[in-house]
């Protein structure tokens, strides 16, 4: 680890962005803060739109694009979420729920 990741790992997030996948319809995606410097989210939120404006989560190119703004938001300092309308893996699906 460079001093440089260390020092990053010892600061506070500079803020919070979901991304959200709207549907089959493009725009495809949506991306929500909780909180940071608006200016700093919104040009995170302008390199995001550019990387997946046309991807929906089933397009191959799709996780090479999410691997490149997982390594933005990482350099930007901020947590990132996924929200991609699939059930999370690790929360099993609602046994009571059927489609």
């Amino acid at each position: 680890m460079s001093q440089q990741q260390a020092e990053l790992e010892q600061q506070p997030p500079q803020g919070h962005v979901r991304v959200v996948y709207l549907g089959p319809v493009a725009p495809h995606w949506e991306v929500q803060s909780d909180f940071g410097d608006p200016k700093a989210i919104d040009e995170f939120r302008q390199r995001v739109q550019a990387r997946l404006v046309l991807l929906p989560p089933h397009d191959p190119q799709f996780r090479r694009n999410r691997e490149r703004v997982a390594r933005d938001a990482e350099r930007e300092n901020l947590i990132l979420e996924w929200d991609l309308g699939t059930p999370d893996e690790q929360n099993p699906p609602d046994p009571g729920y059927r489609s």
